[in-house]
């Protein structure tokens, strides 16, 4: 009997496993070159891309699963074209201000809640331009064209909760501070998996832009393809 059970988990967590990959191995990624390897991180650089992106404020989950339904909305066909567009990865979250709520208490303060003004943004299909990407009919939804740069990435898995993403925040600052690099824009969080994936098959990653190194060269590692 109990080898029964164990044979249908065993088969259970395969069939997830597969799924899970198969769900997101051809959907478009941006293009990125690999530059270099560090301790915990790497260093690459994205090709320009178009995204879609929307503010929202709330922490880390609800802003992400807020801002998700807004640009899906526009993605699944609310746009001039009534089209849909194809669905790319990651989505990616970047916080743009904080404001602080003081909880009062008697006699003394006893805590301090925060909220978080963010952007919830989609990578959009590399064959679209400014000029042939239908636009949104929600005014709540930009459409802004991303320059190439470099970035470092620190990629992890299991469930991107707050807390752990800013932790992983902290560990990347804290390895770039330790490699001399300057960092030169806002932190983004990338997700790269529809939320029903297996822990161990979600990939994350912190994105941090730094100041391009030149003594780095794109011969030093591997090139990404826009799909996996």
């Amino acid at each position: 009997m109990y080898i029964y059970v164990i044979l249908i988990v065993a088969l259970f967590v395969i069939i997830w496993s597969i799924g899970s990959y198969v769900v997101i191995w051809n959907i478009e990624k941006p293009a990125y070159t690999v530059i270099t390897k560090k301790a915990g991180y790497e260093i690459r650089v994205y090709e320009p891309y178009l995204k879609a992106e929307t503010t929202v404020t709330g922490d880390y989950t609800s802003a992400t699963n807020q801002g998700f339904r807004i640009i899906a909305d526009y993605i699944f066909g609310n746009n001039t074209s009534q089209n849909s567009i194809a669905m790319t990865s990651p989505v990616l979250e970047a916080r743009t201000s904080e404001t602080e709520k003081i909880a009062m208490t008697t006699p003394v303060l006893e805590s301090v809640a925060s909220t978080s003004e963010r952007t919830i943004a989609f990578i959009l299909p590399s064959k679209y331009t400014l000029e042939t990407l239908p636009q949104p009919n929600n005014p709540a939804i930009t459409i802004t064209e991303v320059p190439g740069r470099t970035i470092a990435a620190l990629t992890f898995t299991w469930y991107p909760t707050g807390r752990r993403v800013e932790a992983k925040k902290t560990l990347l600052e804290a390895y770039l501070k330790r490699d001399g690099y300057v960092i030169a824009g806002p932190i983004e969080t990338a997700r790269y998996n529809p939320p029903l994936s297996m822990p161990l098959m979600l990939r994350n990653e912190i994105l941090i832009p730094v100041l391009a190194d030149q003594s780095e060269t794109p011969q030093a590692a591997s090139t990404s393809a826009t799909t996996e």
